[in-house]
């Protein structure tokens, strides 16, 4: 939809205080809920003050999951937070960092694009930035574009984006406003909230030029009275623009509480535009299906399943980070809501489940450390997500092997689909000492190999945004688990079949033909096409291919139940590419929501109307 012409178009800046990761990433998603579910077309931009062009090189145990969009750009995961509130995708023009736009600066300064003018910070950078905001806000023909600078106020390496937006306020004195978020600390000695470190971040912001006229305050407990009024006094807002955002349970309460304290009509209010919302406007976040899923995502009293996943990036010094999974870990949640279970999510070591000396292996399963099979079998599912390196390999595919013969369903997303291949090829075909090229490039069975193109940009260094990056097509094959999974949410794909006008039933067409999908990827290694017949005929299904056929996105075995099924699996399938990435709390993604239907059913699941038996026999 076209913004109106009659709408001067605003800016929402999100600014941190006292000390980064407290929420304002969760908060900007949150305030474009809120703003979207009233008709308003919003964008959401992300700037990221480091130097690096983009969060690909990043090692997530520093700076959290790396999220790609469609366009391939590598991201940070507050990108993932904004596409996944507000339930649409985001562009490459969504997201700045200082490296993008010094480079751009040099780039344009070698190319004589300035004219032979002396280039400098000011105008020529800060100008660029202001650019860039304008240009996401053209190119969304949205109504607000909220804005997230990173990290707080006071690093040094945010004062230009601060400029920047400063800048865009003198110009547009009356459509764009500021927004702190901040942290007011309880010193446990003391025992007292803490207002001062809020009113001196947002005397700082007040030196760059720069007035906030919200302050949201985060804290362990809600704001009382006294401090609302410290701070509305301190910084010169009314008390009503001071909104108390306590610690809760579940991210998605967010918008809910933020609406209970009004944030959306003051927040529109300071924009001087219609606080009940736009008429006419576009279609955006059904804010009522978005309450109950918040509801349905935190519900104590359902059914729980216990899904492990089995990474490398979980510890960060002495602490565990979630956040290198985030994506993983919100994808599951999504789908447990929509089955109407609560999953019980725990994050396990790869290295636990390597093989040590004969004395201490387990009797049963040799291949074990004593006692891991116990730990294995706690769980309903089990996720081996994407990754790199050579750290924890083997206890991963000892994971894979265990999964596969005590048909625990198994998810393999991208470096899991490719380890849940190499150890098919180990131990059902015997093909000893398979692997990964990245890993052993002298393995006598390269099972992954890494693609032509890649290898060229390997070779003379090109490791940032050049691997296979974002949007790309697969076809799925009849009579799978995969087909039966997407089939139940046809409508939400951005499937290529042409549909009848007779009036038939897609999904009845659809049942014996092939689908066309596009999904994310991060990767440069692929299922070395050498071994694909030899897999095939050992009983693999590559379900998902390219549609020239070269390329191999999803793995899988038949589906079968029981303990003595063959081959077969309840579960147990592998994509090269990232569902996560598509997983939307109000439309989960089919791959994961069929894998939480097999963790919780087990034998008696049946994951279409058709089951895949009745399928085949068909």
């Amino acid at each position: 939809m076209k913004r109106s012409s009659k709408l001067p178009h605003k800016y929402i800046f999100v600014l941190g205080g006292v000390m980064s990761g407290v929420g304002k990433g969760i908060a900007t998603s949150s305030i474009g809920t809120l703003l979207s579910s009233k008709g308003y077309s919003i964008n959401l931009v992300k700037v990221d003050p480091y130097l690096n062009v983009d969060a690909g090189t990043m090692n997530p145990t520093e700076h959290g999951e790396v999220f790609v969009l469609n366009s391939g750009l590598e991201t940070d995961q507050d990108m993932g937070n904004y596409e996944r509130f507000l339930g649409k995708d985001l562009t490459a023009n969504d997201y700045i960092t200082s490296g993008m736009v010094y480079k751009h600066v040099i780039e344009k300064e070698r190319a004589l694009g300035y004219g032979g003018k002396c280039v400098e910070a000011i105008p020529h950078l800060r100008d660029e930035i202001v650019h860039r905001f304008e240009h996401s806000a053209k190119i969304n023909k949205s109504d607000i574009s909220i804005i997230e600078i990173g990290g707080t106020v006071g690093d040094y390496q945010n004062t230009m984006f601060i400029e920047a937006a400063r800048f865009l306020k003198m110009r547009h004195p009356t459509d764009v406003i500021f927004i702190m978020v901040s942290y007011l600390p309880v010193p446990s000695k003391l025992g007292e909230m803490k207002t001062r470190p809020t009113q001196h971040a947002v005397q700082q912001l007040a030196s760059y030029g720069v007035n906030t006229d919200i302050v949201i305050a985060r804290a362990d407990h809600p704001l009382d009275l006294r401090r609302k009024e410290k701070i509305a006094t301190a910084c010169n807002i009314p008390i009503e623009n001071v909104i108390s955002a306590p610690d809760i349970e579940s991210v998605y309460d967010v918008p809910v509480n933020f609406k209970q304290g009004k944030i959306d009509e003051i927040v529109l209010k300071a924009l001087n535009i219609d606080v009940h919302g736009r008429k006419g406007g576009e279609s955006g976040i059904d804010f009522n299906k978005w309450a109950k899923m918040a509801r349905g995502i935190k519900d104590g009293t359902r059914k729980k399943v216990n899904i492990a996943i089995v990474g490398k990036y979980f510890a960060t010094g002495n602490f565990m980070l979630n956040d290198s999974y985030l994506s993983v870990l919100e994808a599951i949640k999504y789908s447990a809501n929509r089955v109407g279970v609560k999953a019980v999510i725990t994050a396990v070591n790869a290295g636990d489940f390597e093989k040590v000396t004969r004395q201490q292996n387990d009797p049963d399963f040799p291949y074990l450390p004593d006692g891991a099979a116990s730990v294995l079998d706690k769980y309903d599912g089990i996720i081996v997500p994407g990754g790199f390196g050579a750290t924890g390999i083997e206890g991963k595919l000892n994971v894979i092997r265990y999964a596969r013969e005590k048909k625990i369903p198994y998810f393999g997303l991208c470096y899991g689909m490719q380890l849940m291949t190499i150890e098919y090829a180990r131990n059902v075909l015997g093909l000893k000492g398979s692997h990964t090229a990245e890993i052993d490039p002298k393995s006598p069975h390269t099972i992954i190999d890494i693609m032509p193109d890649q290898k060229k940009k390997i070779d003379i260094g090109n490791y940032g945004g050049s691997m296979r990056l974002g949007l790309y097509p697969a076809k799925l094959s009849p009579h799978t688990i995969a087909h039966s999974a997407y089939l139940k949410w046809l409508d939400k794909l951005a499937a290529r079949e042409s549909r009848s006008k007779t009036g038939d039933n897609p999904k009845d067409r659809l049942k014996m033909k092939d689908i066309l999908i596009e999904e994310r990827h991060r990767h440069r290694y692929e299922v070395n096409l050498r071994y694909v017949k030899q897999l095939e005929k050992g009983g693999l299904i590559f379900s998902g291919k390219s549609p020239d056929g070269t390329l191999m996105e999803i793995a899988e075995l038949p589906y079968s139940v029981g303990e003595t099924g063959g081959n077969g699996h309840p579960f147990f399938l592998g994509t090269q590419f990232h569902p996560e990435f598509l997983a939307r709390p109000l439309t989960p993604h089919p791959l994961f929501t069929a894998f939480i239907e097999a963790a919780v059913n087990g034998a008696k699941r049946v994951i279409d109307e058709v089951s895949i038996n009745n399928e085949h026999r068909g």
